[in-house]
């Protein structure tokens, strides 16, 4: 999206505030993905200070995201990016989650994102990228992302950028192994390069549709209303089937003015019994 500040003036000359959220996770001794991560931060000073487009565009990068973070961002949440290869089964549950809370998706066929697919629709969620047998297809083909590099003007510029120290001209070199990972033989294992062009092309579709918040809305409608398949109840139920092979007991609970089973009666619990529920509200 930030290219130079003139081109990215007519994205967002409509004047919305894009934040772009970054929430990644790295082990300790996991060198490539705290580059990543500092490469996300830098990108950041850049983008957020720029005179022209810096108050309208905002990179944000959440450190320490765990469950308190999670409860924060899923429900604020316009737009979920699921961008994992399809076929490394990489998705986890997060994306469930944002549709839950009414984000729409943008997504390879990959993981749970084919049910979120299947649930809500083609026409409302967002898909791009390379299917299974298309991947399959190109890594037996013989793989090589410079091919993607050198056809793609606004890829080579971000790369080129990243090898450049435009992100880092106090240490030109400092994201050189980013760059080279991906541009290497044999490099890009996740073939980002060959999903780019599609991936900018969907969210160019994003971004017309942004426009039109009723019509987001009717989409994020209909995204809550398709999600009852990822519930924990309907999860829950069909463990107990089909794995545990154990049947639901159906014991309803009592009126907020009766007593819980094993109790005396209002208010009195018997020995060795739990609280009612009116002592309990009392409390």
């Amino acid at each position: 999206m930030y290219k130079e500040p003139k081109e990215t003036t007519k994205l967002v000359e409509a004047g919305e505030i894009f934040g772009i959220g970054e929430f990644l996770l790295a082990a300790p001794g996991y060198h490539m993905a705290k580059k990543i991560i500092k490469l996300v931060n830098n990108v950041g000073k850049v983008v957020n200070n720029d005179p022209i487009i810096g108050d309208r565009l905002k990179v944000v990068f959440l450190e320490n995201y765990r469950v308190t973070l999670a409860e924060q961002i899923i429900p604020a949440a316009d737009l979920s990016e699921q961008i994992s290869l399809a076929g490394m089964e990489a998705s986890g549950t997060s994306n469930m989650k944002f549709m839950l809370n009414g984000s729409l998706t943008i997504c390879t066929l990959d993981g749970a994102n084919v049910e979120m697919a299947e649930e809500v629709g083609n026409d409302n969620i967002f898909i791009f990228g390379m299917t299974v047998e298309e991947v399959e297809k190109r890594q037996q083909a013989g793989y090589r992302a410079r091919d993607f590099y050198e056809n793609n003007t606004e890829l080579k510029q971000a790369l080129d950028q990243i090898k450049s120290g435009f992100f880092s001209p106090e240490n030109p070199e400092l994201f050189h192994d980013i760059a080279n990972s991906l541009l290497c033989d044999h490099g890009d294992r996740y073939m980002l390069l060959a999903d780019y062009e599609s991936y900018i092309k969907c969210q160019e579709r994003v971004s017309e549709l942004f426009k039109d918040p009723i019509a987001w809305t009717k989409k994020s409608i209909l995204n809550i209303a398709a999600s009852g398949k990822f519930s924990s109840d309907r999860t829950i139920a069909e463990y107990a089937r089909e794995i545990w092979g154990v049947e639901p007991l159906h014991q309803p609970l009592p009126n907020p003015h009766e007593g819980r089973p094993g109790t005396k009666h209002e208010g009195e619990a018997t020995h060795g019994s739990t609280q009612s529920l009116t002592d309990l509200a009392k409390n």
